[in-house]
């Protein structure tokens, strides 16, 4: 195949697709042949698959450097092959389960870590491998966090950092950060359609498409060898001892934040079984930190650093002392016991590369943290967790200037905790949060209403001050996997919030927007279908919730189809500030609680009824779900 691009060729090619080299660049009408193309494409397969159009790639400069591959920041008129959507159809085309808990079946003769090695030798990158000097994380709880605490420390020491997290809550380019930022699109799109069409040639029947996350995995390790990055902090996506991300074979160091019972289906039921495979991601001699942890699961951590001589020490939570009078930027007090671990990955990787040294000259003192800790901790931001946003009656936003026109009565408290001991850790965020609490607060969220700016990968902030005269209405926005236990999640985050006297005037019970199967962007077109679809779990969370607040059973007798009738019709304004004193379960007059047919009209209903009724100020608390949560930012952003 025979593509045009717009200059000559004045170097030699390597042995991977990007391919640079200093000064090389392609000039004007020269043809290329397909292995030296900056990123190869397969424009005649993927017309017929998806019915796209491509458009002539412009210069760019690349530059290669030691035994790294890195493309230059000039990348301003590079145009890609495909448009971003295209770029979601195909990701959603390696979606192999439709939904969580299905069986992933992707054929083939070789298991998934033998699979990812495969994958990296055809894009030739599994040469670099070692020199991205990894920082592996894994665990139930915190992980996102402490990686992001990572990124943001030494970031602020200088590096140049490369961060892949999952999943993303809006946009897929999320997962992929360099240098605190998102991946620009441009960016992604060369790198993923790069990747994509050297995995396609390369199809067999024993080697297929890498699924989803595979798909990914490998795509990171590219962008952060070809971005040149001195460090990659690199999330587990699930478990540890299969995941893809274990193709890590030379981290510098590993961590294991606070476990927990979750992803039982897949790592059994018990914490010991969870634990032996958040220690997987253990090498032999490599040094290893993990929290304070319950001993059924510690017991496991340490026989496994035992086996492999794994140099492994207890990081000690943070203390707020060791801050100077900063606050961490990411709400909640379990953020101590991340920021510790991070601290202490972060030291061991500055000194196990030689950084420490270069940097802080043996100046430091042990009990004392350096400044860029300290900046890196108080300024690091993770979407979805702890978040407040305060809503604004603009419907357009303008990353360059505030609204003037802020609700100030509409503000949302997204955490995307869907395991017991995160839904209790967001429940004491939510109820300090709401009372007020600055020392659970960041310095972001102080007694004066903010509006959020949106941004590529950051949220700025501006500041108005509130009104003291408002009643306040605290409400539970919520849904769920099926495959979770709200059973054991709403219980946990009601007696969490009423132990701290916080109590929701109601619950409304609402279908993510998102589906498992099918990867958007933030300008992706909201489906058709969410409209119309089956409520029944929502209902069944209802019926749980009405039987939590009255502690009894609920009479379940009133006719299905009759209920998926109502639910289709939003309940009044008036619904919102009644006194669910009155609410009588047993006439089936849920007046704690409500089904939401949607979230585009839910959160259209809540905006109403704040406009309606001036006096009151609502705080609404997102949770069981990542999936709710980036659903409920995509709709305010828009």
């Amino acid at each position: 195949m025979l593509v045009y691009a717009n200059s000559y060729l004045k170097c030699g090619i390597f042995g991977v697709s990007h391919f640079h080299k200093k000064d090389c660049h392609f000039s004007i009408r020269r043809t290329w042949s397909l292995n030296c193309l900056p990123a190869r494409v397969d424009a005649l397969h993927l017309t017929r698959r998806i019915g796209v159009v491509y458009t002539v790639m412009s210069s760019k400069v690349m530059e290669k450097m030691g035994n790294n591959v890195v493309v230059k920041e000039d990348l301003q008129d590079f145009d890609v092959p495909y448009s971003y959507e295209t770029a979601m159809e195909a990701l959603s085309s390696l979606i192999t389960r439709k939904k969580r808990g299905d069986k992933s079946f992707v054929g083939g003769t070789y298991g998934k870590l033998e699979r990812m090695s495969e994958y990296l030798k055809i894009l030739g990158l599994e040469e670099h491998m070692d020199g991205l000097k990894i920082i592996h994380v894994a665990g139930t709880k915190g992980k996102g966090s402490t990686c992001t605490f990572c990124e943001a420390v030494l970031r602020e020491c200088g590096l140049q950092t490369g961060l892949f997290t999952s999943p993303h809550l809006i946009d897929v380019r999320e997962r992929f950060r360099i240098n605190g930022l998102d991946i620009s699109e441009d960016k992604f799109l060369q790198y993923f359609w790069d990747c994509w069409n050297q995995l396609k040639e390369k199809v067999t029947e024993n080697l297929p498409m890498p699924p989803l996350f595979q798909f990914l995995t490998v795509l990171a390790f590219k962008i952060f060898i070809c971005e040149k990055v001195d460090v990659a902090i690199i999330e587990v996506g699930l478990g540890g001892t299969k995941d893809s991300t274990n193709v890590i074979e030379k981290p510098v160091v590993c961590g294991i934040t606070s476990l927990g019972m979750d992803h039982t289906e897949t790592l059994g039921n018990t914490l010991a079984l969870i634990a032996s495979h958040k220690a997987g991601i253990f090498k032999p001699q490599i040094p290893a930190f993990t929290v304070p942890q319950l001993s059924e699961a510690m017991d496991v951590i340490l026989q496994r650093a035992h086996e492999l001589k794994v140099p492994l020490k207890v990081a000690t939570p943070l203390d707020n002392e060791q801050l100077n009078g900063l606050k961490l930027s990411l709400s909640g007090d379990h953020q101590f016991i991340n920021a510790g671990l991070a601290v202490s990955l972060c030291k061991c990787w500055l000194q196990r590369t030689g950084n420490w040294e270069k940097l802080f000259q043996n100046d430091i003192q042990e009990a004392n943290l350096p400044e860029a800790f300290l900046r890196g901790l108080s300024t690091a931001h993770i979407s979805g967790r702890a978040q407040i946003v305060y809503d604004t009656c603009s419907q357009s936003y303008n990353s360059l200037k505030v609204s003037e026109n802020p609700c100030g009565d509409l503000v949302f408290y997204l955490d995307g905790a869907h395991s017991p001991e995160s839904m209790e850790a967001c429940a004491k965020w939510f109820s300090s949060a709401v009372k007020g609490n600055m020392k659970s607060l960041s310095t972001s969220f102080n007694v004066e209403c903010l509006e959020e700016v949106w941004g590529n990968g950051h949220i700025q902030h501006a500041r108005k001050s509130m009104e003291s005269d408002k009643l306040l209405k605290q409400i539970l926005l919520f849904n769920c996997m099926d495959v979770r236990d709200p059973q054991i999640l709403l219980p946990r985050l009601v007696s969490t919030c009423a132990s701290s006297g916080t109590h929701f005037a109601k619950a409304l019970f609402v279908p993510s927007m998102s589906t498992y199967n099918k990867v958007t962007s933030g300008a992706s077109v909201i489906p058709s279908d969410i409209f119309n679809r089956d409520l029944s779990w929502q209902f069944n969370l209802q019926r749980l919730w009405e039987k939590i607040i009255h502690v009894k059973e609920v009479d379940t007798s009133l006719d299905m189809g009759a209920k998926m009738d109502n639910a289709k019709i939003l309940p009044p304004h008036e619904f919102l500030y009644e006194d669910a004193s009155h609410c009588n379960p047993a006439d089936n007059n849920f007046s704690c609680s409500a089904v939401m047919p949607s979230l585009p009209l839910t959160i259209k209903w809540l905006r109403d009824c704040v406009k309606e009724n001036p006096s009151v100020r609502v705080q609404v608390l997102v949770t069981g779900s990542l999936h709710l949560v980036g659903d409920v930012l995509k709709l305010l952003k828009r």
